[in-house]
């Protein structure tokens, strides 16, 4: 083992390992870290955290070194509010100042609200390649593992009190405690401590049912601490080297700022190595992204139009400290051309500049689920893509089968799944202009003048006689052709063949429309104005 003289390459990733290793020099294992408290569905802004650990992850372990990658749900903390996209909402609000882990799951199949949004996480993760060690910091605080961390925080009380009143208009009251205790009897943390003993005892009186009780925290887990205080204990227990947050955080006396002094003064410890990221948006929604108000895309909601790569991709190709948007408009298309050119350059398919190109490259093996591939995949342009699964009416079988029966293995499963993400953007977000379906079993008959007809009946029989030589761009000549000798303009006559073929004035280019959609299909269509 041994510290690396320079970044892997200038990509933020791996500028971020090797900053890592010499501010915290050569160690048998890295930590790196990462968590969230799951009070409403993960989104997709919470996602950004988690893969930026997974990516500086990677970055590690390609330089050869061992890391642990620890995913924190902070499920003891308090349901506080109640998000506007939960059912039963009434019902949740009962729960309201418990742990979340308390809080009934209100789709009634997991043992809490908080599971029910960990494992759908949980589960949808290995889909992107990402597999960190979770820890559930309600099992973590109620078997009493971090009694002294709390211990040390009720000792150094006013050394946290006086941190964080740097940064307040007004100083904590004499009163306040580092520790929430949550009642054992309603279990709200609507308590008071009274009294501390100097050691492991605290006793306390709830407001809510007026319980009153001693307890000692090494013995009894319904003491934890404060988030502020919580967080930095956390990172001397784990031995964090690693932890990127939010801009929020990252402000000027937001928690990251208070928690590298707490670490320092209280638990006698270096805080972690990091960065702040900034917010994610999506394109024609206003606001932030917040799952206490249910305004949410989920990691799920994403790749049902974005294949793994591609959303690995886009916050593996963009600075972590960079605001974007998540688009679901024809924005899609740009972004699959992008990642597609992405892989050309990869591959040697396409010459960029050479400072680029080692970018692009380290971009392209961090957007990878698993490894790069060791030869280029067949690239079908998404745009393409969403033409053939209208032509299939979204039969995936019948497109693999007809499209690419020669393509197999994990190639053809990244082709089916981009055509899967194709037919779930046509049929769900995609504009009215991009969606069409063939007038096969038709009857009824388009009024052509009789210019038009005949350029109809021209084009069925070149593609009867001639389909084996036609190309796109001889087929293109011979229609703007017959256009002419009929006296006929192109822009005149394509929208005669686009209500023939599909019912609408407009539709992809017609040439290679036609022969993608088969000559048999085509021939049925044109036929019937013969």
């Amino acid at each position: 083992m041994s510290i690396p003289q320079k970044p892997k390459s200038s990509h933020w990733a791996d500028v971020t390992a090797f900053r890592i290793i010499k501010e915290k020099g050569d160690k048998p294992r890295y930590v790196c870290a990462s968590g969230i408290t799951p009070s409403g569905t993960v989104h997709i802004g919470n996602f950004r955290e988690i893969i930026s650990v997974e990516l500086v992850v990677r970055a590690l372990r390609d330089l050869g070194k061992d890391v642990r990658f620890i995913y924190s749900w902070d499920e003891y903390d308090v349901f506080r509010k109640v998000p506007k996209n939960m059912p039963n909402r009434e019902d949740l609000e009962t729960y309201l100042r418990m742990p979340i882990t308390m809080v009934p799951d209100p789709w009634g199949k997991e043992e809490s609200y908080a599971r029910a949004n960990e494992k759908e996480v949980e589960a949808i993760l290995p889909e992107v390649g990402i597999f960190p060690e979770y820890i559930y910091q309600a099992k973590e605080y109620t078997s009493c593992r971090y009694a002294e961390g709390i211990r040390r925080a009720l000792e150094r009380r006013d050394v946290i009190r006086r941190i964080l009143d740097k940064y307040r208009a007004e100083p904590l009251p004499d009163s306040w405690w580092p520790v929430v205790i949550f009642c054992a009897s309603c279990h709200k943390d609507t308590t008071t401590v009274e009294h501390w003993d100097g050691a492991y005892g605290l006793s306390y009186t709830c407001s809510s049912c007026g319980f009153k009780e001693a307890l000692d925290f090494r013995r009894q887990g319904n003491v934890k601490l404060r988030w502020r205080v919580d967080w930095p204990m956390r990172w001397r227990e784990e031995q964090v080297d690693f932890e990127p947050a939010g801009k929020e955080h990252h402000s000027d006396g937001g928690s990251f700022d208070t928690a590298k002094q707490i670490v320092r003064e209280v638990y006698d410890h270096e805080p972690p190595v990091t960065f702040k990221y900034d917010f994610i948006g999506i394109k024609g929604q206003g606001g932030k992204i917040s799952s206490s108000t249910g305004n949410v895309i989920s990691l799920k909601d994403v790749l049902e139009v974005y294949q793994p790569e591609v959303v690995r991709y886009l916050f593996a190709g963009t600075r972590p400290d960079t605001e974007f948007a998540i688009s679901f408009d024809l924005d899609v298309i740009k972004i699959y051309e992008d990642y597609d050119k992405c892989e050309r350059i990869y591959f040697g398919k396409e010459q960029v500049d050479p400072k680029k190109l080692e970018r692009e490259r380290r971009t392209y093996e961090f957007s990878q689920v698993e490894r790069a591939p060791a030869s280029m995949p067949l690239q079908v342009p998404f745009r393409h893509m969403t033409t053939l699964v209208q032509i299939y009416e979204g039969d995936l079988d019948a497109l693999m089968a007809q499209e690419f029966p020669s393509v197999s293995g994990e190639e053809a499963r990244r082709l089916r799944r981009r055509a899967q993400c194709a037919w779930n953007w046509v049929t769900t977000y995609a504009p009215e202009e991009f969606r069409f379906s063939l007038r096969v079993d038709e009857e009824t008959l388009e009024p052509l003048e009789d210019s038009h007809r005949k350029v109809i009946q021209r084009l069925y029989h070149l593609l009867e006689t001639e389909w084996d030589s036609l190309d796109e761009a001889r087929l293109g000549e011979a229609v703007y052709a017959f256009c002419e000798e009929e006296g006929l303009t192109a822009k005149d006559f394509f929208p005669s063949l686009y209500r023939v073929l599909l019912g609408k004035d407009r539709g992809p280019r017609a040439a290679s429309f036609i022969l993608t959609v088969g000559k048999e299909k085509i021939l049925t269509i044109l036929g019937r104005y013969l």
